[in-house]
């Protein structure tokens, strides 16, 4: 197409000097698009100049305009709300964080309403990509919410692919001068379009002020100059109080990461409630994938059943980790009670509430 013009810009421009349009009714009829532009930015209806004004192409060609963006808002309108049940189908697998759900929704809806906004010939600016920090102890959700976060602001659009880069400190410090600062940029370049999570990020910063060897602070140096560039999304996790070392560190830090959620320690209920997504959410690499929860395998059941076989302390020590090694002993105190006579196809993947109790005393002892 010459200059970028589509044939609808070419018939337009046509139909001012022969003062006949059968063509452009004919592209109007087979949804030509009335909002392509050329190469100087110009749609079919901006070469209707006044010099060269027709009354009744002009109302062909607005009344399609109109009729083509109430067709496009509709279309944006379906596919909105599929993007957001599924949003909402990805936060109901993560237990408590009632913060982080409610920011997730507005980013979401913001993305969401943008691509309406565009959908309507509307311009409106680039959002920046919101970079944060996971406070919380170990077995809280923080990698697998990094991961679930990707594929959601990939789907609203925020970033570009939903791949999810997890580093800590020995996969971006050097052990000699001059290695650290490459060795982050490659782990950068990895995640471009993408999360950059930094587990354990404290490690970066050295107890010691006066450690001069630490080439922690080099590493995080890096990944601040590349946070305002827009091409990758970071997140710093790690325990709450030695990741005040990290936000000390850098005068910059708070105003690039905006975004602080506190993970807390899960409740017996919490427990109880992973326990159940993870057995209705198996694929074949997991465990537990063919086996079931008995009936009696009530969430409350279950969040009674830890309370009374685990200790405060373990539960804080090993949050959602707990309920990985419980189930696993589970399934090995399902094998030993069975017969191998056993022929009930229910009874051999049906794992009851004596297997969790064994499972859970297995790890007390």
């Amino acid at each position: 197409m010459q200059n970028g013009m589509t044939p609808l810009h070419l018939a337009v421009w046509y139909s001012l000097r022969a003062e006949e349009f059968s063509t452009v009714k004919t592209l109007l009829e087979y949804n030509a698009d009335c909002s392509a532009k050329d190469d100087e930015g110009m749609t079919p209806l901006n070469h209707l100049s006044k010099g060269h004004e027709n009354g009744k192409l002009q109302a062909l060609l607005l009344s399609h305009c109109e009729e083509q963006r109430r067709r496009r808002a509709i279309e944006a309108c379906s596919e909105t709300k599929a993007k957001m049940d599924e949003l909402e189908n990805e936060l109901s697998n993560i237990v408590g964080l009632h913060e982080l759900k409610v920011q997730l929704r507005k980013w979401a809806k913001g993305m969401l309403l943008d691509e309406r906004r565009k959908a309507l010939g509307l311009k409106v600016g680039t959002r920046r990509p919101p970079h944060m920090a996971f406070l919380g102890n170990p077995g809280t959700g923080k990698t697998m919410v990094a991961r679930i976060l990707g594929r959601l602001l990939h789907m609203v659009g925020i970033l570009p692919t939903d791949k999810v880069t997890e580093v800590q400190r020995t996969d971006l410090v050097g052990e000699f001068v001059g290695h650290t600062g490459p060795k982050t940029r490659r782990k950068i370049k990895d995640a471009e379009g993408g999360i950059l999570f930094v587990d354990e990020a404290y490690r970066l910063i050295p107890m010691q002020k006066a450690d001069d060897k630490d080439y922690g602070l080099e590493a995080l140096e890096e990944i601040m100059s590349v946070m305002d560039s827009g091409k990758i999304v970071v997140i710093f996790a790690g325990y709450s109080e030695p990741m005040k070392r990290v936000i000390a560190s850098n005068e910059g830090f708070c105003r690039r990461v905006t975004k602080f959620f506190n993970f807390s320690d899960f409740s017996s209920e919490d427990l109880a409630k992973i326990l159940h997504i993870k057995m209705n959410n198996q694929t074949e690499e997991s465990l537990l994938y063919g086996f079931q929860l008995h009936s009696s395998c009530s969430v409350e059941a279950i969040a009674e059943l830890i309370r009374g076989e685990t200790t405060e302390k373990q539960c804080k020590e090993m949050n959602g980790g707990l309920v990985d090694t419980m189930l696993v002993n589970a399934r090995e105190s399902l094998d030993l009670r069975l017969n191998f006579d056993c022929i009930d196809t229910d009874e051999l993947r049906t794992i009851t509430l004596e297997d969790l109790q064994a499972g859970l005393r297995i790890l007390s002892q």
